[in-house]
């Protein structure tokens, strides 16, 4: 049973050394230009609380999750578990699946993509280059489809680099658009939904003791209801069951 800072944060695990929550679609993961409350700042003001700290509190950001995505988030509470977790991202031992909802089925059931991806910052836009080109970087997903429901289908996907809304634009690249992303789709009809991804699990090396952890988070509501909860499971569950 996840802990609570408040209503909207649950702890999946903490330490002395990482704290793993289940972030809420919608609060950035940093302070932005909005000025709307971030998950860096809710969670130092939350460990402040609750350990009745003085002075300022240390919480390292070592990955994002774009705005309107929820699910699993990890976090360095000291400056040396920072600098080892960023380690594990950059060397790629840093696990990341994800679930999420697509319009249509793409045409093959399971794959792995490679594209190159372009970030324009003043657009907060990426695109998607097939072959090599000028300031592009690599980005490498493996995907698997899980169930088809009508129009739509619910993916596992396992991210091998962790480029700017690289699995939202990778699948509409594919012609396979997130449902509710307005950015890279068409979501017209679905304007009151957020953009349909779920981190289900982020697996670590322990930056102290380097046991590997996983923290697992899966969905509820819309469109998440469109599944059922062994559907919903299984693709929670699927990239972990395949490392095994």
């Amino acid at each position: 049973m996840a802990m609570e800072t408040t209503p909207s944060i649950p702890i999946l695990y903490e330490d002395n050394h990482v704290l793993a929550v289940v972030k809420p679609p919608g609060i950035p993961s940093q302070e932005d230009d909005s000025g709307d409350p971030d998950m860096l700042t809710l969670l130092k003001q939350d460990i402040k609380a609750r350990y009745n700290k003085p002075g300022n509190v240390f919480l390292g950001l070592v990955h994002r999750l774009d705005r309107p995505v929820g699910g699993a988030m990890v976090f360095a509470k000291t400056s040396k578990a920072a600098s080892r977790l960023s380690e594990a991202v950059r060397s790629r031992s840093f696990g990341k699946t994800y679930i999420c909802v697509v319009h249509g089925t793409p045409r093959t059931p399971r794959a792995q993509l490679k594209h190159y991806i372009r970030k324009d910052s003043g657009r907060n836009q990426v695109t998607v280059f097939d072959k090599p080109a000028a300031d592009a970087k690599d980005a490498v997903l493996d995907y698997e489809t899980i169930a088809v429901n009508g129009r739509y289908s619910l993916l596992a996907v396992k991210l091998h680099t962790g480029r700017p809304h690289q699995i939202r634009a990778q699948m509409a690249h594919i012609g396979c658009p997130l449902a509710g992303d307005r950015k890279y789709g068409h979501a017209s009809a679905e304007a009151a939904m957020d953009v349909a991804l779920w981190s289900t699990s982020v697996t670590i090396p322990h930056p102290v003791t380097k046991e590997r952890l996983t923290f697992r988070s899966v969905p509820e509501g819309k469109p998440w209801e469109w599944w059922s909860g062994e559907q919903l499971e299984q693709a929670a569950s699927f990239y972990i069951a395949q490392n095994k």
